[in-house]
């Protein structure tokens, strides 16, 4: 009877440390990964699972519409699919100041220029423009 109560000690044992060692910590990662995932906001850049960049621009219940690139392709992603946040749309104040010396309330905006080629002339146009400096 002693071999048999010495036997279920060590399972017991082992169970216990399997516990404390593998599934304790994964859980507590997962519910740091599902709280990151649910408090994603319009704002938010983001690394999906796959390894694409881009910005939340609108949040559903299951999902998010993200814009990525320089086109500003849009295209809607499940929440599962966000692997992180890369910059938060709620950072401090401090960090969105433009200079340290002004107001705690004032929040720089982000102003995307893109610069648009000019337009092409016609061949005819550059020749009578050359003929007409003469």
């Amino acid at each position: 009877m002693p071999q048999f109560a010495t036997q279920i000690g060590f399972l017991i044992f082992f169970i216990v440390v399997m516990y404390l060692l593998l599934i304790r910590p994964q859980k507590k990662k997962e519910r740091e990964i599902q709280s990151m995932r649910d408090a994603l906001m319009v704002g938010d850049e983001i690394i999906t699972i796959g390894g694409i960049r881009g910005k939340i621009i609108k949040t559903r219940e299951e999902t998010v519409i993200i814009q990525v690139g320089a086109d500003k392709v849009k295209f809607e992603l499940m929440r599962w699919g966000v692997s992180k946040v890369v910059e938060s749309s709620a950072r401090p104040t401090s960090a969105r100041k433009l200079r340290p010396d002004e107001d705690d309330d004032y929040e720089d905006e982000v102003v995307e220029t893109r610069k648009m080629p000019r337009k092409m002339r016609r061949t005819s146009d550059v020749d009578s423009d050359v003929t007409d400096d003469r």
